[in-house]
């Protein structure tokens, strides 16, 4: 399925107020996990509180231990300190990488803005090499902004 087709679903699902903010969330990752062949791994990360740290939201793939994720430790930690969208075409390339799984081959993480804030991210992980292109980036910069809306 092309990127493009997946916006009405996402767009639904923002608009789908019986269900709670997580539950829409976790929904989001799972029409992502199951309808792009490469997004092996798809979460959500949050600044916890006023503490210079990220928390797991809902996701969806394997489980993880990375539940906390320091700002600037990791591809996560380093986007919530940058604001930057950030592209991993090869994880083993990266020196401040944090591995899940050694099956992971690529990450693509961008940021939730709420208010110019910086408030999250969604991070997807793939098993294969160098899948990410900027179609994806536009993508899940469109996703992130949707989710936004749902977080003010």
């Amino acid at each position: 399925m092309n990127l493009e087709q997946l916006k009405p679903q996402i767009t639904s699902i923002i608009a789908n107020k019986n269900n709670t903010v997580d539950e829409r969330l976790l929904s989001i990752c799972e029409v992502l996990e199951s309808n792009v062949p490469y997004y092996n791994w798809v979460g959500f990360y949050f600044r916890n509180g006023d503490k210079e740290e990220l928390k797991l939201g809902p996701y969806v793939g394997a489980p993880t231990d990375h539940t906390i994720i320091p700002f600037g430790k990791g591809i996560c930690g380093q986007v919530a300190v940058s604001n930057q969208n950030f592209v991993v075409p090869d994880v083993s390339a990266q020196d401040n990488y944090i591995a899940c799984s050694i099956t992971v081959k690529a990450e693509i993480v961008i940021p939730i803005f709420v208010n110019g804030e910086n408030i999250g991210q969604i991070d997807i992980d793939s098993n294969t090499p160098d899948p990410f292109t900027e179609a994806d980036e536009r993508f899940l910069e469109f996703v992130c902004t949707q989710v936004a809306t749902i977080l003010e």
